[in-house]
């Protein structure tokens, strides 16, 4: 009777919950560290949602916008007055000599000095993109003309254009341009449009008269 009074004792003590055993893992505890770690991220990194993570082709043309628009603009030069051209009836001087350096065809090349001498009123204020303002060149005719007589006759050329692909390209550009009828603040524009993006000089050309 004895043995069957132990077991009847036994039976009576309630049984453990299974979901609630020792070994088993903190459950409420591994979750609250998870909801502070989560706050945590939010409150310190608060622009780190989907929409600031945006870097398609999209956003980043918004971006170089925004860029464009909070950029100064570039300050217009006060105009003045163009030298006189070379006069017809008056030979040129000889172009310099520069071996083996010649950027274009010497047609070109030659093409490129006559215009200049022919139309200051149109070069001088067209600008070069070369970097010869550290040169002290105003122009894209400096780049040809060194320096002209009272009557506008070019006394000297400047050697710099017998070597530099960019002066002779912007000179040609222009050239075509103005045989096209572009006046001189069209011709101006397509040729800042056209070197400005891929080149960081510019020289500091004066504007165009307003009637150009």
């Amino acid at each position: 009777m004895g043995f069957v009074a132990s077991k009847k004792t036994r039976s009576n003590v309630p049984a453990r919950d299974a979901g609630s055993s020792a070994g088993g893992p903190p459950w409420v505890l591994i979750g609250g560290v998870l909801a502070v770690v989560v706050v945590a991220a939010v409150a310190l990194f608060p622009g780190a949602g989907p929409e600031s993570m945006d870097t398609g082709p999209e956003a980043t043309a918004e971006a170089e916008s925004a860029e464009a628009a909070d950029a100064p603009p570039r300050p217009e030069i006060p105009t003045r007055p163009a030298s006189p051209a070379h006069p017809a009836a008056v030979p040129l001087p000889s172009l310099p000599l520069v071996p083996n350096m010649v950027p274009r065809a010497p047609e070109v090349v030659r093409a490129a000095y006559e215009f200049a001498a022919y139309n200051p009123d149109i070069l001088e204020y067209v600008p070069c993109f070369c970097g010869c303002e550290t040169a002290g060149h105003e122009r894209n005719a400096d780049c040809f003309v060194a320096s002209r007589n009272e009557d506008g006759s070019v006394a000297e050329w400047e050697n710099h254009g017998m070597a530099c692909l960019v002066c002779v390209d912007v000179a040609r550009d222009s050239m075509q341009l103005h045989a096209a009828g572009g006046s001189v603040r069209d011709i101006r524009a397509a040729v800042e449009a056209k070197y400005g993006p891929v080149s960081t000089r510019q020289t500091p050309t004066p504007a165009p008269p307003p009637a150009n």
